[in-house]
């Protein structure tokens, strides 16, 4: 029987914010979600590419199929759930994709305590969270923190790229919390 190598999170790219460690911000030029979805086709495929290898298991916690689209195309293997209807199976995933609130009723902290327990080391939650509140991404992330995650990067999703040299407003739609269970909080140990 061969042992699966556990793999680091990925190495954020971009700008920085503060934090303690300053965490990397990156700007996504990806089009926005319709109503009632979580992600557009385009945010699914860059969430997917950037977050995960071929074989890596992935679990679809969002509103509307664009995760799964990409999931399919990119190969990779995913348990999908409505946790509206069936509740939430544990199982060990590299990448949890969520929006925020979760559909299930559930208190912050004992979301991400599930999250943690269902990823391997070094995966990732990615929390989506529609812009423009600035004190939710403090919640979510101390939230999350509490439960023994660490918050790696910010992406903010926009409609239209930044340019170099230009001063561009962007049309800022969802920001992005990548948090990562790392081996190193966990002694080097599964759990």
């Amino acid at each position: 029987m061969t042992e699966r190598k556990h793999r680091q999170a990925p190495v954020p790219v971009g700008d920085m914010v503060s934090g303690d460690p300053p965490v990397p911000i990156t700007v996504w030029a990806v089009p926005a979600p319709r109503a009632g979805e979580t992600m557009s086709n385009a945010l699914g495929v860059r969430l997917v590419h950037n977050l995960t290898h071929p074989a890596d298991l992935i679990t679809d916690l969002t509103a509307g199929p664009q995760l799964a689209r990409a999931i399919i195309a990119a190969r990779r293997r995913s348990h999908l759930q409505d946790t509206r209807t069936v509740g939430w199976d544990w199982h060990t995933a590299s990448l949890i994709v969520t929006s925020w609130p979760p559909t299930e009723p559930t208190k912050p902290g004992d979301f991400f305590d599930r999250c943690r327990a269902s990823l391997t080391p070094g995966g990732c939650v990615a929390v989506l969270l529609p812009h423009g509140d600035v004190v939710l991404p403090v919640d979510v992330i101390a939230a999350a923190k509490k439960a023994g995650l660490s918050y790696l990067q910010h992406i903010v999703a926009a409609d239209r790229p930044p340019r170099r040299g230009e001063q561009t407003r962007l049309d800022i739609h969802t920001d992005v919390l990548i948090l990562t269970r790392s081996s190193a909080q966990d002694g080097g140990r599964d759990g």
